[in-house]
């Protein structure tokens, strides 16, 4: 059994929870913004065999403080591995997570060895189309205080994507998602600290790919919504070194539906760089 020790880092307004086990190089996992750490739950096991994994839950999840207001969520990041005596890692970070570790790279490009970077879009990336329909029944949900509804529909938008209907998606998963779910959408964390972040990186990171000279694994989930597959697409022509992974019957956590395809996936990227 692998030994874990826990611990929070207190910022100037409040705690942040995190994780920490296994041996060799760091390996920081940054989880998307509608969950908590736990989704990384399928890959704690396995990554601590080969790295020292740290996973954290964000400000207004899991286990650490409420937001009180807008938030930039890469110095939180910054600041935890420097409590911790991080000088260099991989960084993996799903959607907002993925986001987050993007930031980071271009602001402390001599913290990072790597990056594995999820169903995500950079800062300044513009959507094309129309809005996902769950989306903006969400936000009227959040509005009227029906926060069942609006956890739901966060599942409905996340979990089961634009091709599926619940039934044909894991139940177990589905279920997993909701519990992390509910407490983000019941403190409106997203409206409060992320919908106006703070400071944000100017230019952003859209505008930034270039800059990024460390390799770099882009994933993405087959049927996730066609807006984060061209955002890979993106990121893996703009940024030199990148290289990308689709993962197959699985939509924005692929690590969830698909969890020995995405650890075997990380893991051989990993080994190629000690190769």
């Amino acid at each position: 059994m692998t030994h874990k020790s826990t611990g929070y880092l207190e910022l100037d307004d409040g705690k942040l929870y995190y994780e920490m086990a296994g041996a060799g190089e760091a390996l920081v996992l940054s989880h998307a913004g509608f969950v908590d750490s736990g989704m990384w739950d399928d890959q704690w096991h396995d990554f601590t065999q080969r790295y020292r994994v740290i996973r954290y839950d964000m400000r207004g999840f899991g286990k650490s403080d409420p937001v009180t207001g807008p938030r930039a969520r890469r110095n939180d990041l910054y600041r935890l591995l420097k409590h911790l005596d991080i000088e260099r890692a991989h960084l993996l970070g799903c959607s907002q997570g993925g986001e987050i570790i993007l930031d980071l790279a271009l602001e402390h490009p001599d913290m990072v060895d790597a990056l594995i970077i999820v169903s995500a879009v950079p800062g300044g990336f513009e959507l094309q189309g129309e809005p996902p329909p769950q989306l903006l029944e969400m936000i009227g949900a959040v509005q009227q205080g029906d926060l069942e509804r609006a956890s739901e529909l966060q599942i409905r938008l996340w979990i089961d994507g634009p091709f599926r209907q619940p039934e044909q998606v894991d139940r177990r998963v589905r279920q997993r998602a909701a519990a992390m779910n509910r407490l983000p959408v019941t403190q409106n964390t997203w409206a409060i600290a992320d919908m106006q972040p703070l400071n944000p990186l100017d230019p952003p990171a859209a505008q930034r790919l270039h800059e990024i000279q460390v390799p770099t694994l882009i994933v993405a989930g087959a049927l996730d919504n066609p807006e984060i597959l061209r955002a890979a697409d993106v990121m893996t022509a703009g940024i030199e070194s990148a290289q990308k992974a689709v993962i197959p019957d699985s939509a924005h956590l692929p690590n969830m539906e698909q969890p020995a395809l995405f650890n075997q996936t990380v893991n051989d990227f990993l080994a190629t760089l000690s190769a």
